[in-house]
């Protein structure tokens, strides 16, 4: 169809007959009239859907210099943004009445539909606006105008959720490769950071034009999408192009981790995590945020949610870093190793891992521990009393299938040795009991897999070793009491490497060490 039929059957011109082609009014004319009907049509689905149809028609017909080149002020440029508004409003997410209720699926029902038509028409603008030559062309200033509702709308519709069917997610994934083909982009982390080039700008700043306002306070609950898109916005943007932006992506983020919905909590984590790993220590410093951020993530630590711990905890490990130095750094002198951040984040985990009964949370909290211990160095002297409970404790109690638990409550039982040898042959008469009777439960228990048992005993010998050798050989003298009539062949045959393992061996040159911790 020819662009003054079109004119015509969208009553655009005010002649009854079909426009010559000479005749055809510039588009800068039709531009309010074209929003005033899709306005007029956002909540009539059979006539907004006929009308999104002839606009896409419209896109794939019109010759681009008739539809971009007269866009050339800010004016001009601003209304046709104000047209792709008025289109995207056409398949726009009906909001939720307040900020405690979710909409059900029903409410959804309409929107699939209606996004496909809308990317559709949106990918055919975008492919004759490439065709004019996109960026590089005449109209290349109306791209920051038209590129960001684009994405945004996009990003809403291409991931799977209550709101999206597949071709809806189809049609946005087709639109978003139409968005990066027309501005030259090689992806969505390049189409909003931009390049080196002067005129190759990024569109974060006009993205977060449009998401900063729906991410208050007091909106962002309102539409179920808006934090998805913000949280994948944030998810593409490194370092050093976050920085710059940092005083409008960490407010959301704190809000969303301060949600008491699990899923928001986490979602918040997540974007916390991203921008600790990915802005420079002294801006994330800068009016004591990383100290807003610290305190936003302790908290989490008295949940009972094993998912938000988990995340709370890996993000905590990072930011620490930010916030003081590691206890563990060899340029920190002994006098200076004060109790510090890194000590009340341990003494917590460690006090609740003592009363915790839930299995999820005890595999958290044991996953995490090595990693402190690490962090610690030699200062996890101050916490040996708490850790030697802990991992009695966790010693006795079975976890099948892999046996996380006790797998990662050994190795932290080794870093600790390792870290605190002088203080450590102390305790070897408490935790040597227990290690040899975790070889012969490991070694009796038929549910276990091989593999798994097989690992289980490797790293309790490895545990006796260390102990071994903290102990200037004393341990081997107290396992040549064991009764062997107790103890399976598998058990024997493990204590027997034990004994015969040269305390050189053990990855650990004590013996050089000249100073207790």
């Amino acid at each position: 169809m020819e662009l003054p039929s079109l004119l015509q059957e969208l009553h655009l011109s005010s002649s009854e007959k079909l426009l010559p082609s000479s005749d055809v009014p510039p588009i800068t004319e039709l531009l309010p009239r074209l929003q005033e009907k899709l306005f007029s049509a956002a909540n009539k689905a059979p006539e907004s859907h006929i009308l999104i149809g002839q606009l896409e028609q419209l896109f794939l017909t019109a010759d681009p210099g008739w539809l971009f080149s007269p866009i050339s002020t800010q004016e001009d440029q601003a209304e046709f943004a104000r047209l792709i508004r008025a289109l995207i409003g056409c398949a726009a997410l009906p909001l939720c009445s307040d900020d405690c209720s979710s909409l059900s699926a029903a409410a959804y029902q309409s929107v699939p539909s209606q996004a496909t038509a809308v990317c559709s028409a949106l990918t055919a603008l975008l492919e004759n606006y490439e065709k004019g030559g996109g960026v590089k062309g005449p109209a290349a200033q109306l791209w920051h105008a038209i590129a960001p509702p684009i994405c945004v709308f996009a990003v809403t519709h291409f991931q799977e959720q209550g709101w999206t069917s597949s071709s809806s997610r189809d049609g946005a994934r087709r639109l978003q490769v139409a968005l990066l083909k027309a501005g030259g982009w090689k992806d969505s982390a390049h189409l909003l950071m931009g390049g080196k080039e002067e005129d190759h700008r990024g569109i974060l700043g006009g993205v977060l034009d449009i998401l900063q306002p729906q991410m208050s306070k007091d909106s962002w609950q309102r539409c179920e999408a808006v934090k998805l898109v913000f949280a994948w916005t944030l998810m593409q943007v490194t370092r050093p192009s976050l920085s710059p932006h940092l005083h409008r992506l960490l407010p959301p983020s704190l809000l969303l981790n301060d949600d008491y919905r699990p899923e928001n909590c986490m979602l918040g984590v997540r974007c916390l995590h991203h921008i600790v790993l990915h802005t420079a220590a002294a801006d994330l410093r800068h009016f004591n945020q990383a100290e807003v951020v610290y305190q936003a993530l302790f908290k989490h630590l008295y949940t009972n949610q094993a998912a938000v711990i988990q995340l709370s905890l890996s993000c905590l490990l990072d930011l620490l870093l930010v916030l003081e130095k590691s206890p563990s750094s060899p340029d920190l002198p002994p006098s200076r190793r004060k109790p510090c951040r890194h000590d009340d984040v341990l003494r917590l985990v460690l006090t609740h891992m003592e009363a915790e009964h839930k299995v999820a949370l005890q595999r958290v909290y044991a996953s995490a521990l090595p990693l402190f211990v690490d962090r610690m160095g030699v200062a996890v002297c101050r916490h040996l009393q708490r850790v030697e409970r802990v991992v009695l404790g966790y010693l006795q109690i079975s976890d099948p299938p892999e046996e996380t638990s006790r797998l990662k409550v050994l190795d932290a039982l080794q870093k600790t040795i390792k870290a605190a040898w002088p203080r450590m042959e102390a305790r070897a008469d408490a935790l040597l009991p227990r290690l040899l009777r975790l070889l012969v439960d490991v070694s009796s228990d038929r549910q276990l897999g091989e593999s798994v048992r097989q690992e289980l005993m490797d790293q309790t010998a490895a545990s006796i070793r260390l102990l071994d050798a903290c102990s200037h050989g004393r341990v081997q003298l107290l396992l040549q009491q064991v009764d062997s009539s107790c103890c399976s062949s598998d058990v024997l045959c493990c204590l027997a490497t034990v004994m015969l393992q040269d305390r050189q061996d053990t990855g650990v040159k004590l013996e050089e060490r000249t100073s207790a911790p």
